[in-house]
């Protein structure tokens, strides 16, 4: 299972605990010597490599009820997370629900209704699979400002 990388903020506290932990208990340890242990703890060479690797804010990942807009094969959506899982990688196994359903169809003859779409999406809130002309599925606006 691949657990994502905590902010390296959140890094710096888990070394924190762990010295004081360590100190309470007897043992001696400095703030570089709990920095390395938990790089290593990590699976990283040492702290700095832990550090470069680490996001100074990290995403908090899709909720089920999260409030989300942006663009649907290139028109415009509102609406929720009905379903979320986190997968390797980063990426986010999303069903999404629009507010409002979209005809992805161009046809005047014809249309094409859709309320609600399965996708996968990455860090930056885009599909990986694009069109025919190279633009995302689905990509997801402010995915991270909450709400």
């Amino acid at each position: 299972m691949d657990i994502p990388l905590p902010s390296r903020a959140a890094l710096k506290a888990q070394a924190k605990r762990l010295r004081a932990a360590l100190n309470a208990a007897g043992t001696a340890c400095t703030h570089a010597q709990a920095l390395e242990a938990v790089a290593h703890q990590w699976g990283a060479r040492d702290w700095n490599t832990l550090s470069a690797r680490a996001q100074d804010d990290p995403h908090q990942g899709y909720r089920p009820g999260q409030r989300v807009s942006g663009r649907y094969l290139g028109h415009r959506f509102a609406g929720m997370v009905k379903s979320a899982r986190l997968m390797p990688g980063g990426h986010h196994a999303l069903t999404l629900r629009f507010d409002d359903a979209i005809d992805v169809v161009t046809s005047p003859h014809f249309s094409a209704w859709r309320k609600q779409v399965n996708c996968v999406v990455d860090r930056t809130g885009r599909t990986l699979r694009v069109t025919s002309n190279g633009q995302p599925h689905v990509v997801i606006h402010d995915a991270w400002a909450g709400g």
